[in-house]
């Protein structure tokens, strides 16, 4: 069934949000003032069929594969509208908490600055699909070209779509994790095709051939001509492979310098979900520091780079799964600050601890506003005071947003 439908606003995911009957409809790519002809797609979606009114803040995308790949939501937002909108994700997940604070700008990111990117391929027909997903589907849409990630990625897209043709499965999807590190790229493949000796060979002489630093498949390096790494600061960390790592290094620099300069003058830190070290290397110039992280490979990793930094204060970490056991109220009470990032789901259980801690400063770090909320909200009912909330763009054109939350005793 075809509609005329007015776009009132954008939702959560960058939808715009239109009004029939009382009820919300859901349209793709459309931006508010705008109105378009739709059909009805189910109780709460359409698609968009032609617009009949554009919005001056609508720009023209820059990537040919907009509308099909869904890598890329918001492409065709103006500036101002899309940093706007950011934002308001962040003040509106707060508000449904009952929080009010003082929200910042969003601290922006630049085209082609992605140095990680996580890249799906699929046999299909007889050949294989490489590129991301399309929107709300399954189905891969082939990428020619980017303009999120890095050059160092995007110029090797055909390279890393003929590695995908050797080690694809026969059924099911392969997921490739590609960094570009100071050594190349860093390739870590995922449920890929059962190895024989020969594949083996053929991949191996492929990564050697296209210089690529290291090439793992499922747990097994296949490949490594040089041992990646990152800069964290002065220091060179060296992520196992696959490992989290922040997307766009300036919004990595732009976390930390918040994190740092309120947990500034602190003598013993915290930094829960430590990952790599990105916030537990920095902060160590000027604190004792421990790390506490579930995956030891990172772990391993953070204790590297310290020994071949210097001037650093002592920095230890502790392998924890800090879902299934946060640490107490009591172990916190070693410390006078603390930062934690933890995964989307948040730090609830966490969270819980550090109310009834006596912690004198908290930096929360976030890729989801709604978990950040509600993890500020148990803090401040336990005696904190949110002081200001930072929205940083690290994922660019899309409905993610960042953000550092900064609260005191």
């Amino acid at each position: 069934m075809k509609l005329e439908l007015s776009i009132e606003a954008l939702g959560a995911k960058g939808d715009g949000i239109a009004r029939e009957d009382g009820r919300p409809i859901f349209v793709p790519y459309a931006l508010p003032g705008e109105r378009f002809e739709v059909v009805e797609h189910g109780s709460e979606r359409a698609d968009p069929v032609a617009i009949l009114q554009k919005s001056p803040e609508r720009v023209e995308p820059p990537c040919p594969h907009f509308g099909a790949c869904g890598g890329c939501d918001l492409q065709h937002a103006g500036p101002d509208l899309y940093r706007r909108f950011k934002r308001s994700l962040v003040i509106d997940a707060l508000a449904s908490r009952g929080l009010e604070t003082q929200v910042h700008d969003l601290a922006p990111c630049l085209p082609r600055t992605r140095r990680r990117a996580v890249f799906t391929a699929q046999r299909i027909g007889g050949s294989t699909v490489f590129g991301f997903h399309a929107r709300l589907s399954d189905r891969i849409v082939p990428l020619h070209v980017c303009h999120v990630v890095v050059p160092a990625i995007a110029d090797r897209l055909d390279a890393l779509r003929k590695l995908a043709d050797l080690i694809a499965p026969r059924k099911g999807e392969l997921r490739l994790t590609v960094t570009a590190s100071d050594a190349g790229l860093d390739i870590a493949a995922s449920d890929a095709l059962k190895l024989d000796d020969k594949r083996r060979r053929e991949i191996v002489s492929f990564a050697i051939g296209q210089d690529f630093a290291r090439l793992t498949v499922g747990s097994e390096t296949l490949v490594e001509t040089r041992r990646p790494g990152v800069a964290i600061e002065a220091f060179r960390v060296e992520p196992p492979p696959g490992a989290f790592l922040q997307a766009v290094a300036s919004a990595e620099e732009a976390m930390a310098s918040l994190v740092t300069a309120h947990l500034s003058g602190a003598k013993q830190t915290a930094d829960l979900f430590a990952g790599i070290g990105t916030f537990a290397l920095r902060l160590a110039r000027k604190s004792a520091v421990r790390a506490f992280e579930t995956d030891a490979p990172a772990l391993a990793a953070i204790e590297k780079a310290k020994r071949t930094a210097s001037g650093l204060k002592p920095l230890s970490v502790e392998r924890r799964d800090l879902f299934r056991r946060p640490v107490t109220a009591k172990e916190l009470g070693s410390f006078d600050a603390l930062a934690f990032d933890p995964p989307r789901a948040g730090a609830e259980a966490q969270s819980r601890e550090l109310a009834i801690s006596k912690v004198g400063r908290i930096a929360a770090v976030s890729c989801n506003p709604a978990t950040l909320a509600r993890d500020c909200r148990i803090l401040v009912d336990g005696g904190y005071k949110l002081l200001s909330v930072t929205p940083i763009d690290q994922f660019l054109w899309s409905h993610h947003v960042e953000a550092v939350a900064l609260l005191e005793r």
